[in-house]
């Protein structure tokens, strides 16, 4: 199959369940079904090559030492597919049995999806779907991990544009998350690690970038921490199906329960990713204040918003040698006056290495600008006290009311922070006391003067403008206020 033959294929099975079940739930039952056909055809695949190899020993090509994962007798996928009733039931229990036959490496990936349920999916619906992913063998031969990876890529955008409001928790940007894997330049051996990792694409996309530039990339160390728990097991069969065996994917609370520990504090990395949850307002602020692992580096950020609460866990999940992050933000954390105090005291560190503005609708389902905050615990001395401010929100292209970064773009961008210069009306490096001129605030537009504005006031005007409007629009909305109370 072509790599379109393969995509059209596999969404094949998702059109099955239309109208049977929500769009956003397809992914809890065509991803687990995907996965377990491919495992049972490469079992299968290894158990001939091993037959060959052995002169026909069936005992020799059992061995668990010729598979990558066991099966155990009566959990395939044709067991399954010889069943005519009951079979949501026979589904669930080959499942459990190849989860428990793999501890180390496959428990709990198949999620926790409802299979016998038959008010949601009928054994006529099951049995369509089970011979839709039977027309084809799934093996490696027929189709390669990189070809399978990148389909099981397009099914989760497609999941993500069907799922409305839930599509952000599991899926980035691709073209976002090639931009950040450039500024942070992975390097065979590093440890890569995303705190809110969601289907795993910022730490899959470092290995695939290494392997696209034929350097070594099984020696990356991949790192990733998810709350949800279907979204934990799509990051690990993402892993899998393109051909990555050597991560660690835990499901779990990031701030309340950090997944990665050395010696009873944070583990580090060379190299963080993220695309936290923003703004959340259900998390225990209460414990954070006294963090066991001195995370509340800057302070406690308050109950409506912790965005500092995760840049805090970044900082302190950095290797202090050589550590880099690039974490993808609304523009809001850069200039929020209830975070002023914690965004001086980040500056203070002088880790802060770039802002990257994006455009609009970089994020699925809001329409809030995007920016990449990039850090380095070891700055190069020409950087030091120093951050780039690169407005890069004209940069992309919108389409269907979602956007994304054409190739030119994201040439543009990466070569900008590459070269760390100023470019008139898109790039500024600004001092650490520049910035401190302006109380720390990091709004992109303080520093990088937009073409034809036809004024050139300092950033201490900028600054003093920005505030009269605040006063202005704070004055406006108490008279307001105090005459819809009078009334």
């Amino acid at each position: 199959m072509t790599q379109q033959e393969l995509e059209k294929y596999l969404w094949g099975a998702a059109t099955a369940l239309r109208g049977t079940i929500d769009a956003g739930d397809y992914k809890q039952y065509i991803f687990p079904l995907l996965f377990f056909k491919r495992i049972s055809d490469v079992y299968d695949e290894e158990f001939a090559n091993a037959l060959t190899e052995s002169d026909g020993d069936l005992e020799y090509a059992a061995f668990a030492e010729n598979h990558h994962f066991q099966i155990p007798d009566g959990a395939h996928w044709n067991d399954v597919r010889e069943k005519t009733v009951n079979i949501g039931a026979a589904l669930q229990e080959a499942m459990r049995a190849i989860e428990q036959a793999n501890p180390d490496t496959l428990f709990g990936i198949f999620g926790d999806a409802s299979w016998t349920n038959k008010n949601r999916l009928s054994d006529a619906i099951l049995t369509n779907l089970i011979e839709h992913f039977s027309q084809h063998k799934l093996n490696i031969r027929n189709v390669p991990d990189d070809q399978l990876g990148n389909a099981y890529e397009y099914l989760i955008k497609e999941f993500a544009d069907d799922s409305g409001h839930t599509a952000a928790e599991f899926y980035t940007n691709r073209t976002v998350v090639k931009l950040m894997t450039l500024i942070m330049d992975p390097q065979p051996g590093e440890s890569v690690y995303d705190p809110t990792c969601g289907s795993g694409g910022l730490l899959l996309n470092c290995a695939l970038h290494l392997k696209e530039e034929g350097k070594e990339y099984r020696t990356l160390k991949l790192y990733g921490q998810e709350i949800n728990l279907l979204t934990s097991a799509i990051a690990r069969m993402n892993m899998f199906l393109h051909g990555i065996e050597e991560f660690s994917v835990v499901r779990g609370n990031t701030l309340t329960n950090p997944a990665f520990l050395e010696n009873d504090e944070l583990k580090t990395f060379n190299v963080i990713l993220a695309n936290p949850p923003y703004s959340i307002k259900a998390w225990d602020r209460k414990a954070f204040e006294s963090d066991p692992f001195g995370r509340n580096l800057w302070g406690t950020p308050p109950q409506g918003c912790a965005d500092y609460a995760f840049q805090q866990h970044i900082h302190k999940s950095l290797d202090k040698d050589n550590g880099r992050f690039a974490i993808l933000w609304p523009h809001g954390i850069l200039f929020r006056d209830v975070e002023a105090e914690m965004r001086r005291k980040m500056l203070a560190t002088d880790q802060i290495e770039a802002v990257v503005g994006l455009g609009a609708n970089l994020f699925y389902n809001s329409p809030m600008e995007a920016m990449i905050l990039v850090g380095n615990t070891n700055k190069p001395a020409e950087r030091k006290g120093k951050v780039l401010f690169i407005n890069g929100k004209e940069d992309v292209v919108e389409n269907k009311g979602q956007a994304y970064l054409t190739d030119e773009h994201i040439s543009k961008l990466y070569k900008a922070f590459l070269d760390f210069v100023d470019i008139p009306h898109f790039a500024k490096v600004a001092t650490q006391e520049e910035i401190l001129a302006l109380d720390g605030n990091m709004n992109i537009n303080f520093y990088v003067k937009k073409q034809n504005t036809g004024d050139d006031i300092s950033f201490a005007e900028a600054y003093q403008n920005w505030q009269d409007a605040s006063v202005q629009l704070n004055n406006s909305m108490q008279r307001l206020f105090d005459s819809l109370t009078s009334s």
